[in-house]
């Protein structure tokens, strides 16, 4: 597991100050960047409702409107981090950090047994582009990745020694935690690269069988069937919809328009491929260059393969699906961590590709000081924009439309107004702040337009008051 020891013993070496460093550059941006649209708003504004309703059972995108399309681990944590400290952007991030140290601990046994630092997967880990952005960003994607990592390094560690530890019922834990965080997409990208693996080095059953097999499908079921029984009894259609909708329609069939809470996302085939290099540059590039001609050493070497094959086989399977982001990348990058330290004596040698990698976290810290970046963020949050109505003591309504920032940072308080709305407010010369986005400035007459006073301009949307 986590060896306590080894963290005391490398702590304060430079490649430990060096990883508490880049958590620290990742827990300052969590702290200072507002929560955006639309994805990681949408979430926050889950946790908020949850806490606010006390409705821990069925998730709200709004009030009384349930969020079906995923199951609440991620949410319960960062409602839980509300609940016990403070209603901050930290705070509803927090989670997700501690997560994302957690995992780069646990990786941390496979660099000793290199004989090289604790440290050095954790660094390698946050100076992966994917990762290193998701341990700050409210989403499904970060809890996944480690219920994956459970279950693959559960497995491994469990049927590589001679009898039952810990590690197989982690086995059964991450899948449980899976089914929690997003689904049965655990067991589809888990099951298929062990299947294969066993397969190639034709495993005994014996081996196979050192898994408490029993006891751990009793520990998913005490896991996940407590909430999926509640949820449909208290929200009847959940299941038919996440299960069918979600998980085979949405990837099976690129006609699908059932997804109820996303937007569109059509894809070329295939880029899940070119995420999956952007996300891990420029590690990528040096792994692509490296694996030239140890294709047959790869396929022989029981823990390179079985790697690789939790790396492929998630781009593999999402290749021929239209309706995906490039964060369904996110649960290989601990594996392609794992195959840097399994050959860092050869990695590191690339000094130019390793300042590169190193120096990417401490440059975006950088970045965030200059102004354009400033400009970047606020483009993609209403958080100013509701703060500027609540400093003005007004209340806040939107035209048709209300973004998740907008939701969450006036804490459920903005209303939606129809043109009509907005016409019969004005001339009965109620005081009010509004925010309309320009495609929607059509359907409200000139006259009215003219009497709203712009706060905040932007170039798709703004701030107008009503004095």
């Amino acid at each position: 597991m986590i060896d306590i020891k080894l963290i005391k013993r490398d702590l304060l070496t430079k490649y430990g100050l060096f990883f508490w460093l880049l958590v620290l550059i990742r827990a300052f941006f969590n702290s200072v960047i507002p929560l955006t649209d639309k994805t990681e708003a949408r979430y926050g504004e889950v946790a908020r409702l949850m806490v606010e309703t006390g409705d821990w059972i069925v998730p709200q995108i709004d009030y009384g409107i349930h969020f079906w399309a995923k199951p609440p681990l991620s949410t319960w944590l960062s409602a839980l981090a509300v609940t016990l400290m403070d209603d901050d952007e930290f705070t509803f991030r927090l989670p997700y950090l501690l997560i994302a140290i957690i995992i780069a601990l646990l990786m941390g046994r496979y660099a000793v047994q290199k004989k090289i630092n604790f440290f050095i997967p954790g660094i390698i880990l946050f100076t992966l582009p994917e990762f290193f952005l998701h341990c700050g960003v409210i989403s499904t994607d970060l809890m996944l990745s480690f219920s994956l990592a459970l279950a693959m390094l559960g497995f491994w560690e469990c049927i590589n020694t001679d009898k039952k530890s810990l590690w197989g019922y982690l086995f059964f834990v991450g899948i449980g935690l899976g089914l929690l965080s997003k689904g049965p997409i655990i067991g589809v990208l888990a099951i298929p690269p062990i299947f294969i693996w066993l397969l190639r080095f034709r495993v005994s059953p014996k081996r196979v069988f050192q898994l408490p097999w029993l006891l751990g499908i009793f520990i998913v079921l005490i896991i996940s069937l407590p909430w999926y029984y509640l949820i449909e009894k208290n929200s009847p259609g959940f299941i038919d919809y996440f299960i069918v909708g979600e998980h085979f329609l949405r990837f099976l069939d690129s006609s699908w328009t059932g997804d109820k809470y996303g937007f569109p996302k059509q894809q070329p085939l295939g880029i899940i491929w070119l995420f999956l290099v952007a996300g891990s540059l420029p590690w990528s590039f040096i792994i692509i260059r490296k694996i030239k001609g140890k294709i047959n050493t790869i396929w022989n070497d029981q823990w390179q393969l079985f790697l690789w094959l939790w790396i492929l086989w998630t781009p593999l399977f999402f290749t021929f699906s239209k309706s995906l982001i490039h964060t369904y990348t996110l649960p290989v990058m601990i594996p392609i961590s794992l195959i840097i330290i399994n050959q860092w004596n050869s990695f590191k040698k690339e000094k130019t590709n390793l300042i590169i990698s190193l120096s990417l976290p401490v440059i975006l810290f950088g970045a965030y000081f200059i102004e354009p970046t400033r400009q970047a963020i606020r483009k993609s949050t209403d958080k100013y924009m509701v703060q500027k109505s609540i400093d003005q003591e007004k209340p806040l309504y939107a035209l048709l439309f209300k973004s998740y920032s907008s939701q969450f940072y006036s804490k459920g308080k903005i209303k939606v107004l129809t043109p009509i709305e907005l016409e019969n407010m004005v001339k009965n010369k109620k005081k009010f702040s509004i925010i309309i986005q320009n495609r929607h400035k059509s359907r409200v007459s000139q006259n009215i337009i003219e009497k709203l006073n712009p706060q905040i301009i932007r170039k798709n949307d703004g701030l107008y008051t009503i004095n």
